[in-house]
Parts: structure tokens; sequence; C-alpha cells
């Protein structure tokens, strides 16, 4: 090797390392939390998770003592008992971003320790394509909601999950006629599910930006957490990315998550998060 390319190796090496992307802050777990709250909509109420059309707390993938679904708070009692009892769900059945800024009002309120906020499904699944929430709308209600949690709660751990990719629910439903039947009579997401068994290229982008929008939500998501700093936690998509199956709904409307539905969440969610 000629003397001039021993100098260029050694130059393109530190060129290629200064080019490498930083590695996002890992958030710091801390000691196990001794309250917490869940901040989201249906699906952090566990609606038709027991019953028909009713909220189902006990349930809930976040705060709920159902055994069998083994919850946020099951996981962080079977650390440290200091948090039982102190389970908030804080969540609301229909809630948008919009709503978040208000639940976290009420998180504070309740001086928590860890916060878990699922939202956004209602967001884009809206009566049509057009009355989905803007992106840049979706970004600035978030980002209220976690200013309001950092003021109020500086040392708090705060944990956003993925919203689901409710694509999915279209791709493992549209063959069924019962959930077909449902999504029309109850009018669930029709900027998604209206026309579920058209092939038609219209309906086909239709879908498809819908998707679309889900993703650009977790894309602000995770850029609103690693603003927040490092006592946020995003789940990195683990919950969008998960293949979940027509038995993990509600088989009364097929779009909740039964008690299936609900455990799996637990599960995948939890150790992706501080995972005490």
């Amino acid at each position: 090797m000629s003397p001039f390319r021993r100098l260029l190796a050694p130059l393109a090496a530190l060129t290629a390392l200064t080019l490498l992307p930083a590695a996002p802050a890992v958030a710091d777990p801390g000691p196990p939390p001794g309250s917490m709250a869940s901040l989201g909509d249906s699906i952090t109420r566990g609606f038709n998770a027991c019953g028909w059309y009713v909220d189902c707390t006990s349930r809930s993938f976040s705060t709920g003592d159902n055994s069998a679904v083994n919850s946020h708070y099951l996981r962080v009692r079977a650390v440290d008992p200091a948090i039982n009892g102190h389970n908030h769900n804080d969540a609301r059945t229909g809630a948008k971003s919009a709503d978040m800024y208000g639940q976290a009002g009420t998180a504070v309120g309740q001086g928590v320790d860890y916060v878990t906020m699922l939202i956004g499904a209602n967001d884009a699944c809206t009566g049509s394509e057009s009355s989905m929430t803007p992106v840049s709308t979706f970004r600035a209600n978030i980002d209220s909601a976690l200013n309001r949690l950092r003021t109020g709660l500086p040392d708090a751990r705060v944990f956003v999950i993925s919203i689901p990719d409710v694509h999915r629910l279209w791709s493992v439903g549209k063959g069924s006629g019962s959930a077909r039947t449902a999504w029309s009579l109850f009018g669930i997401c029709q900027s998604l599910l209206a026309n579920p068994t058209s092939t038609a290229q219209a309906d086909v982008d239709r879908r498809n930006r819908v998707r679309q929008r889900v993703v650009d939500y977790n894309t602000q998501l995770a850029q609103a957490c690693a603003a927040y700093g490092p006592n946020c936690d995003f789940d990195g998509n683990a919950v969008f990315g998960y293949p979940f199956t027509l038995n993990q709904l509600s088989g009364w409307d097929y779009f909740h998550p039964n008690a299936s539905g609900q455990q799996v969440l637990a599960t995948i969610s939890y150790p992706a998060g501080f995972n005490w």
C-alpha cells in the first residue's frame, strides 16, 4: 500500500464513524413505581373484553387486576407490592389525542410514578378518511399532554405505546361474515373498513392511506417521547408490529381486543418499556 493510501485509510474509517447515527438514549427504569395511571381510549378501558359494549377495566392490559391478562400493574406488583391498589385507569372510551391533555391532568392530580399512554386508533378510525386527525394536530396534542406530565410529574416514568396496525384488522376480518356485519352495523372505523371486500383500486388506496396515517402517528409518538427526555420510553413499534389474529378480538364488534387480546397487549408491550 502506498503511503498516500495508508494515510487515507484511517481518515476514511474516522469519517465513517462520524456518519453513524447516534444511538437513542435508553430510558432509565429507576426503581419499580409505587403507583401508576393509564391514559388512552377504549382499548385501555378493556372495552368489550368481558361484557356487551361495556368497559372492563379489570382486564385492561395496563392497570387491570385480572390474573389471566397479567397487566403492567400486576407485573410491577409482583416485583414490588407497594403499588398494590394504586392503579388508576384514566382512559376514556372514544378518546382521541385531543383528550390526552385532560387525562394527563388527572394523572398529575393522582401523583403517580408511572404512566402508560396508548392513543391514536380513534384519530385514524373515523367515519371517513377525510375526518382523520391531521398528523400535525396529532403531534401537537401529544406534545401538550406530555408537557403537562413532565411539568406535573417530573420524576414519573412515561411509557408511550404504539398504535396497533389497524390495517391488519381489515386483513384478518374481511373474510368473516360476522366481522363484516359488525363493522357495517355499528359503523366501525369506516375510514378503513368501508367496503371491506372491495378490490377496487380506490378502496385499496384508501386502506393504504389509513395505514400510512397510523404509521405517521407512531413516528410522531416516537419523536415526541424522545423529545420528552430520559423519563419517557417508546415501545419501538412493538404493538404496531404484532400480527394479532381474529380470535384475539371481541366477537361482538371485531375491533376491540378481547381478554386474550388484552393479555397479548400486556405481554408484547411490557418488555418493550421499562420492564421492572
